[in-house]
């Protein structure tokens, strides 16, 4: 084993071994001596019982949650332990949790083809064309940003029972015609490939183990988000409290998103500059704050709607919410202006060279606004929208309320 030995130096002495459904023999010889030279054998259940012919000392199934396994992974720092995974752990896997807690440089990684891979690989995709989604331990709703027509997505089932799911959302949606395959236990002896309509799906006792392939076709009416910003007014339940479309446009132009960000949304009301502030990019995140119960609720519901289950709502006063919350990157001030206090303290909590935006309607907040512009700088700017509306039997413009925003970034 010397020339392996040359690329396992002793400090790495985590292992983490992805396992497919051939189990032990499907491993590399350098992964089976791993595995059996381990002190202690980390993993699931069907993970460990995948790989019991190799196991020789102590093993641990994960427990619930699986966080409450690190310490003890921890504790045998320096010593051979192998934690076993499904295919690439690095991909949607139990990786990026590990990097928690104990560095790369103390890990060697023997990835197998990851379900994306096996499944692109049946049925003749290019990955580097599909869309890929984990619905493990996640909301369905999650993959809507992604239902485009034409479109093509593999995605990672929870349990035997998400493409019946998935199915249901693709009717509701008006994309029946979307053809669905329901890959089971690949690699594995009861590897099984079935496909249905989703207006037509009949398959049952689907295999807990299965990841789905998606081939979207939409009727002309299905509920497809654009990919540009200011959805349509319509889409967002609301109580009127709803930055309109132009207006929402323009205002995400100007909070600018990039990657990884995060945006603290004040004045929750539908949710909508969050929403499509997530939209935008899956790596950004957001955080909602909305006093009132009925405005939080209804937000949660539009952005479960809108495929953006990830946005968090924080219920309370501004600007004693802010405290303990992790510093945002930019801010949206959307509402709560009649208290001089929260404008402060959002300021005060972006991040250095963090960018701030506020609309205002109101002569009271537009002068709060205009205060803000003296102090910090920035562009103070003017936006008006009129629309054509019927008045007898002719048309005129009808102008809705000028919305004045402020626009900074922090030194």
């Amino acid at each position: 084993m010397t020339s392996e030995s040359a690329n396992c130096p002793a400090t790495r002495w985590l292992s983490i071994v992805g396992i497919g459904e051939d189990g032990a023999v499907g491993l590399s010889p350098v992964a089976q001596r791993l595995v059996s030279a381990a002190e202690l054998v980390v993993g699931g259940k069907r993970h460990l019982d995948l790989a019991d012919a190799l196991i020789r000392s102590r093993r641990l199934a994960w427990p619930s949650p699986i966080a409450d396994a690190l310490p003890e992974i921890v504790r045998h720092r320096g010593r051979a332990v192998v934690v076993l995974a499904s295919g690439d752990p690095f991909h949607f896997g139990i990786g990026s949790l590990l990097l928690g807690s104990i560095d790369a440089a103390e890990m060697i990684c023997l990835p197998q083809p990851s379900a994306f891979s096996l499944a692109a690989a049946r049925l003749g995709w290019s990955l580097q064309d599909v869309s890929t989604v984990s619905l493990h331990g996640r909301a369905i709703e999650g993959i809507v940003r992604h239902l485009q027509p034409g479109s093509r997505i593999l995605a990672l089932a929870w349990d035997g029972k998400t493409a019946a799911r998935l199915a249901h959302l693709l009717v509701a949606r008006g994309m029946g015609q979307s053809k669905l395959v329901v890959l089971e236990n690949m690699a594995g002896p009861q590897e099984r490939v079935r496909a249905a309509t989703a207006s037509g799906f009949d398959l049952s006792d689907v295999a807990a183990l299965n990841t789905i392939a998606i081939d979207v076709g939409a009727e002309p009416d299905a509920a497809v988000l654009t990919l540009a910003p200011g959805l349509g007014d319509e889409l967002f339940e609301n109580d009127g409290q709803l930055t309109k479309r132009e207006v929402r446009a323009i205002t995400l132009s100007a909070l600018a998103p990039r990657q990884g960000e995060l945006l603290w949304d004040i004045g929750l009301g539908a949710g909508s500059i969050a929403i499509e502030w997530l939209l935008r990019h899956p790596s950004l995140k957001a955080v909602g704050f909305e006093e009132r119960g009925d405005r939080a609720e209804r937000a949660a519901r539009n952005a479960a709607a809108l495929g953006t289950p990830e946005l968090r709502i924080v219920q309370a006063r501004a600007p004693e919410c802010f405290a303990g919350q992790p510093r945002p990157d930019v801010v949206f001030v959307g509402g709560g202006l009649s208290d001089p206090g929260v404008l402060d303290a959002a300021w005060s909590a972006l991040k250095p060279g963090g960018r701030f935006v506020a609309n205002a309607v109101t002569l009271d907040s537009e002068a709060r606004l205009g205060e803000c512009f003296q102090r910090n700088g920035g562009e103070l700017v003017r936006l008006q929208v009129a629309r054509a509306d019927r008045i007898g039997t002719a048309f005129a413009w009808r102008s809705a309320m000028p919305v004045t925003q402020w626009r900074a970034r922090k030194p």
